[in-house]
């Protein structure tokens, strides 16, 4: 049974600055629907509590069904302020595929 997003979708990610970003690629076609129901900027801050301290946007890639997803103010300040241990993009973005799916 798939029950999180790691079941249906690929990651990628990056950073720069203080802002991460991931897409999401839904491994099928018919697994895109339940990504854009399961990936929403509420779904995502409550995922990352307050670790992420801007907005939250998704944005829905119908083309190649994807979701890419702009967390301002996530770094803690960015890669060489932060504190945190590991605080990068590609840290942040694989923790995405723990979000679960919603039908």
């Amino acid at each position: 049974m798939k029950t999180t997003i790691r079941d249906i979708a690929y990651v990628r990610s990056g950073d720069k600055g203080d802002v991460c970003t991931a897409g999401l690629i839904a491994k099928t076609p018919q697994d895109y629907s339940r990504l854009l129901a399961s990936v929403t900027p509420d779904a995502v801050k409550a995922l990352y509590g307050d670790w992420v301290q801007g907005d939250v946007t998704c944005y829905p890639m119908d083309n190649i069904q994807a979701v890419v997803v702009v967390m301002q103010r996530a770094l803690g300040g960015g890669a060489t302020k932060t504190l945190r241990l590991d605080q990068t993009g590609k840290s942040l973005g694989y923790a995405l595929l723990r979000l679960p799916l919603r039908d």
